[in-house]
């Protein structure tokens, strides 16, 4: 059997080279102009090569919508291919050093095997996904109408049972939380007991609750519609932070992105969760409508600066149980999914490394002094600054590459793939 193409350190180096002299060029100069403004770009620096976000495992396949899939060439056969290509994602960006799996899609007899394989990238998981709003091939009974929180115990004892799998297989891959996200709801005024089915969620919940270990947490993930278009169970921040709190300390709340009603002020609800002590951490993408899952920062990288100012913020501060769990969460229906993914870490740097520069101390006396036009400009000098030669320093010392697309693109490593999986499929309906 052929070897697997993997493209070279030497490769990444002799690319590197072409680029060296123009970075060391634009990152003396964007030094000199932070030593005018009391900014250390090498702790800067520093600071952003420490960031790390998680890539899902379904990310670098092709996705799709409700009304087609349209397959990409090279696209992984598997979880063994999926870990390739996470793993090519970090050698070229050196920003996502984990991998959250989802489960069934990625179960093998051998977790051990698996944990073995991701170590041999210079990968490790983050935390597990369950799956109960999809049917699977044997499964016993369906979730149609709802898994956790369904009227049938049995099926509510079935959706229990698959998450405390998806724990044990966790601890086997060395995860320590697991990410719950159901669909459960209606689509008709009527046609469930809202209460009713908020109860049997807690009540299913407070059961794997009690199967986690004791260094475990569970992220609960709200989604404010799809598929359920009247009313979603956990639909909203709210209903997340007061199951999280039912349930006890290990329960924190996921924010996705995209899972909000128009217009919702997301950094305030960070802002709140975190003041709660009960943020989980981030699935990042980007939207324009609705739950999009487009590339992080494609559409509204303003709000994704905002969203990262209170995360900094936080951390600057040292608020109490702060440590959230970053990872990117999104569908690349006409684009190369291991571009848009590397593209989405580079953008969340960028928003991380802007909001580490803005003047906190200034920020804080404007608004003591009610001053808000004065205080919106030191958050827009901040964001107004291009930090990308900061950006492709960290990359370049941690052994990564200058230009991880272009790279990426001049290896031909998506020809290379296409060659060692053939296509295996045609357009379809649906999501991946």
């Amino acid at each position: 059997m052929a070897q697997s193409f993997r493209i070279g350190d030497d490769f990444v180096a002799e690319q590197n080279r072409k680029g060296a002299a123009a970075l060391e060029e634009d990152y003396a100069a964007l030094g000199r102009q932070f030593a005018r403004r009391g900014i250390d770009i090498e702790a800067l620096t520093r600071e952003v090569g420490a960031f790390a976000v998680a890539v899902p495992t379904w990310g670098v396949g092709t996705g799709g919508t409700r009304f087609a899939r349209f397959p990409g060439t090279g696209e992984p056969r598997g979880i063994a291919d999926k870990l390739e290509d996470c793993a090519t994602i970090q050698q070229l960006t050196r920003a996502t050093p984990s991998v959250s799996p989802h489960f069934p899609w990625d179960r093998v007899e051998d977790m051990s095997a698996l944990r073995e394989q991701a170590a041999q990238l210079g990968l490790s998981f983050d935390a597990v996904n369950s799956n109960t709003f999809q049917d699977q091939k044997d499964q016993k009974l369906s979730y149609k109408f709802g898994s956790l929180s369904h009227t049938d115990k049995a099926v509510r004892e079935q959706a229990v049972a698959h998450n405390v799998e998806c724990i044990r297989i966790g601890e086997a891959l060395g995860s320590k939380a697991l990410t719950v996200w159901i669909a459960d709801g209606a689509n008709f005024a009527g046609q469930s007991n809202l209460t009713r089915a908020f109860d049997n969620y807690l009540a299913s919940m407070q059961e794997i609750y009690a199967a986690l270990p004791g260094d475990w947490q569970v992220f609960i993930e709200h989604k404010f519609y799809e598929p359920a278009f009247y009313a979603t169970v956990i639909a909203d921040w709210g209903s997340s932070l007061m199951a999280a709190q039912i349930l006890g300390d290990k329960a924190k709340c996921l924010v996705d992105l995209g899972h909000h009603a128009p217009n919702v002020n997301i950094e305030m609800i960070v802002a709140r969760l975190v003041r709660a002590g009960k943020l989980a951490g981030f699935h990042f993408n980007d939207s324009k409508y609705g739950d999009d899952d487009l590339d992080s920062g494609s559409v509204d990288p303003f709000r994704l600066f905002l969203v990262f100012n209170e995360l900094v913020d936080a951390k600057q501060r040292g608020a109490a149980g702060f440590a959230p769990a970053y990872m990117i969460d999104q569908s690349h229906n006409v684009t190369d999914p291991i571009e848009s993914l590397m593209g989405s870490a580079i953008e969340l740097q960028r928003a991380y490394a802007q909001t580490l520069i803005v003047d906190r101390a200034m920020l804080g006396e404007l608004q003591e002094a009610n001053d808000a036009l004065g205080a919106h400009r030191v958050l827009k000098q901040a964001y107004n600054t291009d930090v990308s030669p900061v950006l492709a320093m960290a990359r370049l010392r941690a052994g990564g590459a200058i230009d991880p697309i272009g790279v990426y693109r001049a290896a031909d490593y998506r020809a290379h793939k296409a060659k060692e999986r053939p296509v295996s499929g045609i357009a379809a309906a649906g999501i991946v």
